[in-house]
This record gives C-alpha cells, structure tokens and sequence, in this order.
C-alpha cells in the first residue's frame, strides 16, 4: 500500500504523528509536504500535490490535514477522479469507503487527538469498498460535468 501525505501548517505536527504510526505498521508513505513548519502557509499546495499523485498511482492512497479538513477537502475534489471524504469518526471513515470508494482521507488537525486520527486513519485503510452497482453508477456521476451544466 501506497500513501501520500500533506498538511498546511496547522496540520504539521499531526502529519508526522500519523507518518510516524503508518511506518510502525508498514506502509509506505511519501510526505508531499509541507516539510517545514511556516506559519500561514496554504494548504492548497499540500493538496494539490497529493491529488496529482493520487491520479498517477491509481492503487494508491492520500491523506490531507489543515486545521478544519474543510480546505483541504475542497482542493483536493477539484480534481477529477479524486474523491476526497473529510471524516471526523471510524463511522464516517467507513462510508466514504463502502460508499464512496473515497481515495483521499482529509482530516482535522484542530479538532482531533492524535489517538483519534490514527483511529480513523486505520479504519479508513482497512475498510474495502461495496462494489454495487449503485454505489459505482453513484461515483461515475460525480465527475459528469456535462450533467451539472
């Protein structure tokens, strides 16, 4: 398994936390930044950078963290083919996979413990998509441009 990592600065410290948990149960991870704590940095670059390595290593995983998750989110889903899920409980981090086949976890850093993310990190990675027919017919929907016009 392959995992691509990045946080604003607010979410710095709990990027290293989950780096840290996620090489202690063997997965690889790979830091796209940011990779040095600068106050009032942006989250978008983070997110972009995971998004573009998310759509050239379609097997693989990302995880976001900003202090809400809500930026990080909204970056990353920009991308087609992304389907990132901000979730706040192991519940919420089990539907965006079952449901969505989500490929990017987003996470706050501000309002979670360090106990708290690696619990919904690992259930996030644990947990296998329901590959029914709606739930897929459901996800090509959600990059149909031409239905929003």
């Amino acid at each position: 398994m392959q995992i691509f990592i990045g946080s604003d600065y607010r979410g710095f410290a709990k990027k290293q936390v989950i780096i840290d948990y996620l090489r202690e149960l063997g997965i690889t991870v790979t830091d796209l930044g940011a990779h040095e704590y600068k106050e009032g940095d942006d989250f978008n670059d983070p997110a972009i950078a995971v998004a573009k390595a998310i759509l050239k290593n379609p097997d693989s995983y990302g995880i976001l963290l900003c202090g809400s998750a809500h930026g990080v989110t909204m970056q990353a889903n920009r991308f087609t083919g992304i389907r990132a899920a901000h979730c706040d409980s192991p519940e919420s981090a089990v539907l965006a996979r079952t449901h969505e086949n989500s490929n990017v976890l987003c996470l706050s850093a501000q309002f979670k413990t360090d106990e708290e993310v690696k619990n919904i990190t690992r259930t996030f990675l644990d947990t296998e998509f329901e590959n029914l027919e709606r739930r897929i017919r459901r996800i090509n929907r959600l990059d149909n441009k031409r239905e929003l016009l």
